[in-house]
């Protein structure tokens, strides 16, 4: 019994890390979308004008 609970542990950790791994991905995905959207509309705008 005191065998499986260290892997457990570690598996819970894996899967912990894992998890915010996917969250801080998927903010910095998020973020980059926006400054990219932003370019684009800058560039449209700037088309517009002349």
């Amino acid at each position: 019994m005191s065998s499986e609970s260290p892997k457990n542990n570690t598996e819970d950790t894996r899967q912990e890390k894992r998890e915010e791994k996917q969250r801080k991905e998927k903010a910095r995905i998020k973020k980059h979308g926006k400054g990219l959207g932003q370019i684009y509309k800058d560039a449209i705008e700037k088309r517009k004008k002349e």
